[in-house]
């Protein structure tokens, strides 16, 4: 195993035949995932925690011939985990000798330096993948990476010149945003753009639950490894909540609006997770969205536990309303329309989307779509720290908000305190 844990750096059985058939409909022209023969896809893997094994899992699921042949992680407990569940789950489509193991926070670089990989997925935490995107497309591979993809304008600036570079250099970018791949939001979508609930005119999306994993310190844990095994709560790693995991439901507003918010104004603190181990994020959100054509949205995130559940998107229009949740995604009003057809897990349709599109030579680019909707999600948070309103082009084109560390090396690594609205400035 290749270990560089002190270099310093500036900064889910395969599926049936219906699955093909879905996506014929999402390509145009129509092509199965064999259409041009069945030569493997390597896969290399960066992230191994939990959702980058369940992500290159999805992948094995999602054709045949792909074969996991690389694994990077910052530190080797999750390479070792990771390699053994998926040689537990799938022996014969794993291979990754010691030679393709790499720890440490260039595990990217080794991961991109293999020849044999030509899809890479990424799935460290979101403050590292504008920096692991823009290394996998100049060492020419395609992506899956997940979402979000940034945590700060700078990130996504990155983000969106990767993705200019993919599309010069014919690379796929597809993104963890599996409701663009799932049948009954290609559906719904579908009927929204063509009229079918009138004109938009006000729309909500939530996501709110109870509370997630934590990982505790241990003595043996630096500052810098303890952010990075215990992610979901430091700005710098995750974004926050409203970026991390409701930029799901602010993507399908986007996807149904056709257009970027141009103003957003928030609120939102840490009411319930206080501790220290909760890092230095809130705990809720509340959000309002003002699209170009005045249109107005509310959006609302929430991880407290003991409270109502509530992940829905709801779009409401002249002539109807339209609305998904996990359970039912239907339109009512002048044209009644409810989802009963039964679909691929979105999880694994998003790989064979991705795979198809490769096989197919007109490689899919999300890497716009998803990085401005995480931009959105990162408005929303800057807003509730700051208690500022905050443009769109502001924030694109003007914020210098970077919250990468200073360096990425294990030892001392302070962070921000808790935003305060009000007192935290807006940069």
């Amino acid at each position: 195993m290749s270990q560089d844990q002190h270099t310093t750096v500036t900064r889910r059985d395969f599926v049936k035949t219906a699955a093909a058939a879905s996506m014929a409909a999402a390509i145009p022209g129509g092509v199965g995932v064999f259409a041009q023969g069945s030569d493997a896809i390597r896969v290399g893997v960066i992230g191994c925690g939990g959702r980058g094994t369940g992500a290159a899992i999805d992948c094995l699921k999602a054709d045949p011939a792909v074969e996991i042949v690389a694994l990077g992680d910052l530190v080797p407990d999750r390479v070792e985990s990771a390699l053994a569940r998926l040689t537990k789950e799938y022996a014969s489509r794993v291979r990754v000798p010691a030679s393709r193991q790499f720890v440490g926070f260039d595990n990217y670089k080794g991961v991109c330096s293999v020849p044999e990989v030509n899809l890479i997925v990424t799935a460290a935490p979101p403050g590292f993948r504008p920096i692991h995107l823009k290394a996998a497309i100049e060492a020419g591979k395609h992506i899956f990476a997940e979402k979000p993809v940034a945590v700060d304008p700078v990130g996504v600036r990155s983000i969106i010149a990767t993705s200019d570079l993919a599309k010069q250099k014919g690379l796929a970018i597809v993104a963890g945003t599996q409701r663009r791949h799932q049948r009954r939001y290609l559906e719904l979508m579908k009927r929204i753009h063509d009229g079918q609930i009138g004109d938009i005119v006000a729309a909500q999306c939530y996501w709110n639950q109870g509370d997630l994993w934590v990982k505790e310190r241990t003595p043996n844990m630096t500052e810098m490894e303890w952010q990075c095994r215990n992610w979901l709560y430091f700005t710098w790693t995750s974004g926050d909540h409203i970026v991390e995991q409701h930029v799901h439901n602010i993507d399908v507003v986007n996807w149904a609006m056709g257009a970027m918010p141009k103003n957003v104004m928030a609120m939102g603190g840490r009411q319930v997770r206080v501790a220290p181990q909760f890092g230095n994020i809130f705990d809720h959100f509340a959000t309002e969205f003002e699209y170009p054509n005045g249109v107005r949205v509310l959006s609302m995130c929430r991880q407290t536990k003991g409270c109502n559940d509530r992940v829905e998107e709801r779009i409401v229009g002249t002539k109807g309303v339209a609305w998904s949740t996990a359970s039912a995604t239907r339109i009512t009003g002048a044209s009644p329309w409810t989802f009963e057809a039964e679909e691929v897990n979105p999880y694994v349709q998003e790989h064979i989307d991705l795979i198809a599109s490769i096989r197919k030579g007109a490689p899919l680019n999300e890497g716009r779509q998803v990085a401005e909707s995480t931009m959105c999600a990162i408005i929303g948070r800057m807003s509730a720290y700051t208690g500022r309103a905050i443009s769109w082009d502001w924030a694109m084109n003007t914020s210098t908000l970077d919250l990468s560390p200073k360096a990425y090396e294990f030892g001392p690594n302070p962070v921000d305190p808790v935003a305060i609205p009000g007192l935290t400035e807006l940069v």
